[in-house]
C-alpha cells in the first residue's frame, strides 16, 4: 500500500498543493502534517482558485478523506472561514477531520508573534505573525492546549490557566493588555460547537487504511531550506518539513512511506530574511516575478527570485530521501533567451562547495552558474514530455542529473490539467 510524502525541495512556495491536488485523483487520504495556516496552497481546477492554509489539498476529490496531523497547529478561527470559503464555492467539507492531538494556535500566539517580531529590530526573522512559532514554542514547554481539549471543558480550563499563567507575563513585559480566561473559553466553547464533530483519534483510522491498502498522501508545507533543523536557521519555520517528520506529523509508522516527492520551481524563490544564493535583484528577478507571480499566497509580500539552486535541491533530496521530483513552473521561463542555474558555491577563499553549509557560511557564498539555452516558445499547452521543447528537455535533463533523482512530473500551467507525467 503506498504512502507518498510530498514535500517541498526548495524554500517553500514549490507547488505542493497543485501536486497533491493533481495526485488526489488517484487517493483515499490525504494527511497534512505540519505547519500551520502560513502555509498558502494555491490549487486551480474545474471549481475555481484557491488557497489553502490549513485544508488538505486532497479536499476537491469526493472520494477522499483529509487529515489535518498531530504535527500542525491549528487555529480555529483560521479553519472556520477557510471552511466557509470551500463551502461557499461548492465544495463538501464533510470529509475533513482534526487530529485530537494537533496543538491550537489562539488569538494571543499572533499577538505573541508580532511583538517578539518587532522587537527584533534588525535581525528579524520574516516570520508571517500568524502565531505559528509561539504555538510551536508552547508545545515543546509542554504548557500549549491541543485541539481534542475543545471536547473536555473542565480539562482544557486547567489546560489554559497553565498556559495563560506565562503567556500573561510576557505580554506584560511587552505593555500588553492580559488575556482573561473568561472570554477565551466563551470563545473556545464557540468553536467547540462547530469543530468538535470533526475531530478524531486518527490511529484506529490509519491501521483500518494500511490493512485496506488504502493510499495515503502526506502533504508538507514549506520546503528543506526553511526546516528547524537543516534549513537556513534562525530564518526558518518552527516545525520540520521534510519526510522524517511526515510519519510523526501524521501517526504513521515511518517505514510506511514508500515514496517521497520533491517539488521544485525551475527558478527559486523564498520569503522572509536569511541567506538566498542566487537571488536576483535586477530586472531578470523582477521579469521571474512578475510572470510567475511571485507574491505570498497568505501574506501577500513579493518573493525574493533567482535561478534554479541545483545545490539546495540535491540537499533536499538528500533529507528527505527523495525517490522522484516534480517540476512546476517550466512554462514562466518560456520567454527568456538564456537560463541560468547554480551548480556549485563559491566561498570567500575561492574554494567550490557542493552542498549546502551552515547560515553563517552560507552567508557569505557566491553562487556558481551555468548558463543554458532558453527555448523561446510557450509550453503551456504540452502534455508530453516528447513534446517539450528540446532545449526544455535538455534543461530539466540537466536539474535531474544534478539532483541525483529522476523527474517524474512537469508542471507548465497553474491549473491541473496542465500536469504530465515524464
Amino acid at each position: 500500500m503506498p504512502v507518498t510524502a510530498v514535500v517541498g525541495a526548495q524554500y517553500g512556495d514549490e507547488g505542493k498543493g497543485r501536486i497533491v491536488d493533481f495526485l488526489a485523483e488517484d487517493t483515499d487520504i490525504v494527511i497534512r502534517f505540519q505547519g500551520g495556516d502560513n502555509a498558502g496552497h494555491t490549487v486551480v481546477n474545474q471549481h475555481g482558485e484557491f488557497r489553502l492554509h490549513l485544508v488538505p489539498s486532497g479536499i476537491f476529490h469526493s472520494r477522499v478523506t483529509c487529515l489535518i496531523g498531530a504535527g500542525t497547529v491549528i487555529n480555529p478561527a483560521a479553519l472556520l472561514r477557510e471552511l466557509a470559503e470551500l463551502e461557499a464555492a461548492g465544495i463538501d467539507t464533510s470529509r475533513l477531520l482534526l487530529t485530537n492531538r494537533a496543538q491550537m494556535l489562539l488569538p494571543h500566539h499572533r499577538v505573541l508573534d508580532a511583538i517578539e517580531e518587532e522587537a527584533r529590530g534588525d535581525h528579524q526573522i520574516g516570520t508571517t505573525s500568524r502565531g505559528i512559532g509561539p504555538a510551536y514554542r508552547q508545545k515543546a514547554a509542554r504548557s500549549g492546549v491541543r485541539i481534542g481539549d475543545l471536547m473536555h471543558p473542565e480539562y482544557l480550563r486547567a489546560r489554559l490557566e497553565l498556559s495563560l499563567s506565562s503567556v500573561n507575563r510576557t505580554l506584560s513585559q511587552f505593555g500588553s493588555d492580559p488575556i482573561e480566561i473568561d472570554s477565551l473559553l466563551a470563545q473556545c466553547s464557540d468553536w467547540a460547537d462547530k469543530l468538535v464533530g470533526r475531530i478524531v483519534d486518527p490511529i484506529p483510522l490509519l491501521r483500518q487504511a494500511l490493512r485496506n491498502e488504502k493510499k495515503i498522501l502526506l502533504e508538507g508545507q514549506l520546503g528543506a531550506m526553511k526546516d528547524l533543523d537543516w534549513g537556513t536557521y534562525p530564518f526558518v519555520t518552527s516545525s520540520n518539513p521534510i519526510a522524517g517528520f511526515a510519519a510523526v506529523g501524521a501517526g504513521l509508522p515511518p517505514q510506511q512511506i514508500t515514496n517521497v516527492l520533491g517539488v521544485a520551481k525551475a527558478y527559486q524563490t523564498s520569503v522572509g530574511a536569511g541567506p538566498f544564493p542566487g537571488e536576483l535583484t535586477d530586472s531578470v528577478g523582477v521579469r521571474l516575478r512578475d510572470i510567475g507571480r511571485e507574491y505570498g499566497a497568505t501574506t501577500g509580500r513579493p518573493r525574493r527570485t533567482g535561478w534554479y539552486d541545483a545545490v539546495a535541491v540535491r540537499h533536499a533530496a538528500w533529507l528527505n530521501g527523495m525517490t522522484e521530483i516534480a517540476v512546476t513552473k517550466l512554462d514562466v521561463l518560456d520567454t527568456f533567451r538564456e537560463i541560468k542555474l547554480c551548480k556549485a558555491y563559491r566561498l570567500p577563499d575561492g574554494t567550490c562547495i557542493e552542498h549546502v553549509p551552515d547560515t553563517h557560511v552560507l552567508e557569505q557564498v557566491e553562487p556558481v552558474l551555468e548558463c543554458w539555452e532558453g527555448w523561446q516558445q510557450d509550453t503551456t499547452s504540452v502534455r508530453t514530455w516528447d513534446n517539450l521543447p528540446e532545449a526544455a528537455r535538455c534543461y530539466l535533463e540537466r536539474l535531474q542529473e544534478l539532483a541525483g533523482v529522476p523527474i517524474r512530473y512537469v508542471s507548465v500551467g497553474a491549473e491541473r490539467r496542465a500536469m504530465f507525467k515524464v
